[in-house]
């Protein structure tokens, strides 16, 4: 039986040209007015997946 991506997986987390795996920082989305203009702008762009999570990120993906 084939291996159906995790469609919840691949809206979050996108697969770089090199092969690496690229997340949304947390903390970002909402209740913004109480935080500060550094850490919001700290937060923006993109993080990468922690080195423990590669393998079960990549294999819901599909790309084991």
């Amino acid at each position: 039986m084939k291996q159906k991506t995790h469609k919840g997986t691949a809206k979050r987390i996108k697969l770089t040209g090199s092969g690496k795996l690229r997340r949304n920082q947390a903390g970002k989305k909402h209740l913004n007015e109480h935080k500060t203009s550094k850490r919001v702008r700290q937060l923006k762009g993109d993080a990468p997946v922690a080195k423990a999570d590669v393998p079960r990120m990549k294999k819901l993906l599909g790309r084991a």
